[in-house]
């Protein structure tokens, strides 16, 4: 039996959309137990909603920590918060994984204080996977490091190349270095620096990788600090959205658009699905020893649902065990 942690307070449509993506998943996979954690008469109100059959055992936690709140203050202060309660069933092996939709920098506080990092590894990282026209590419960091070193850059590539290996299943990742040109001159101070260390680096270094190289397949992996990284992750979100409503804009006017429209539609759904969070659910927080999946703040429960079957996933495929060669390997 696979068992996750699910926040059920974390996130702009919680707990409602949060406890319908448990629903929609327990109802796909069986072998699961899903822990709700949060409020218990919130938690039954939202169960009454969406429940069908089944039971997802419910998780006391008294106190929330909102978005906006200062992460490490929040976490300190607020012992019985849905984050702290998530996050010490996994500690105390109640649980083998913890999603959560809510403050970010909450969830990695939580996920170092209570469960701590990985041997060899300094500085934890957000993980994405970006549609690609055939398969995924893996992103890192996204967010939890504004300000890095290079060896820390290089961490953030082993653990990647692990991931996209032993989870995604990709044979031999091929791992870039975001930068602004392809020589291994360009760049700032930090992506100078970080090159070197790279090629010498147990990972299949392909060089510099420009930013119109992540949606084109000739590389698997890409690291970057979690600054850049949350702007591409920001960009890529609303400009996939824009494209759709673009597209289905021009296609309204006319008999003959019209006409098209109802020609392309199909077409156009499977476009939306593949530029939406919805599909992808959480990313992993790679580096904490415990399995952490934040998910999108505003996710809905098709995400939710999404997440739930990925952590599941990376369950299965023992991702601490995976990540943890990085400290054999520096």
């Amino acid at each position: 039996m696979i068992r996750i942690a699910l926040d059920a307070m974390g996130g702009d449509f919680a707990p409602d959309e949060i406890v319908k993506g448990a629903v929609l998943a327990s109802q796909e996979l069986p072998d699961l137990e899903i822990f709700l954690v949060g409020s218990p008469d919130k938690i039954i109100q939202a169960l009454k909603k969406h429940q069908e059959k089944g039971k997802l055992p419910i998780v006391t936690a008294s106190e929330v920590i909102g978005m906006n709140e200062h992460p490490v203050q929040a976490v300190k202060q607020k012992k019985d918060a849905s984050i702290n309660v998530a996050v010490s069933l996994v500690k105390d092996g109640k649980a083998d994984a913890v999603i959560s939709a809510g403050n970010t920098g909450a969830i990695m506080a939580a996920a170092l204080f209570k469960l701590g990092r990985i041997p060899g590894v300094e500085r934890p990282a957000i993980a994405t996977e970006f549609p690609l026209p055939t398969g995924k590419v893996l992103l890192l960091d996204m967010g939890a490091n504004v300000d890095c070193k290079p060896k820390h850059l290089v961490q953030f590539a082993m653990m990647g190349r692990l991931y996209s290996q032993d989870v995604m299943r990709v044979e031999n990742p091929r791992v870039g270095l975001l930068n602004l040109g392809e020589e291994k001159e360009k760049g700032n101070e930090l992506t100078r620096e970080t090159w070197p260390l790279l090629k010498q680096a147990q990972v299949n270094f392909i060089g510099n990788v420009e930013s119109k190289e992540i949606f084109n397949g000739t590389v698997d992996v890409i690291v970057c600090d979690g600054f850049v990284g949350n702007l591409i992750l920001k960009f890529g979100e609303s400009l996939g959205t824009a494209i759709y409503k673009m597209m289905k804009k021009e296609l309204s006017g006319g008999i003959m658009n019209k006409l098209g429209l109802a020609l392309l539609y199909p077409g156009l759904k499977r476009l939306k699905k593949l530029v939406t969070y919805d599909e992808y659910g959480a990313a992993p927080l790679l580096g904490i020893q415990g399995i952490v999946y934040k998910a999108h703040g505003r996710s809905k429960a098709a995400a939710i649902k999404t997440a739930i079957k990925n952590t599941a996933e990376a369950i299965k495929g023992d991702l601490i065990s995976s990540i943890s060669k990085v400290s054999e390997k520096i």
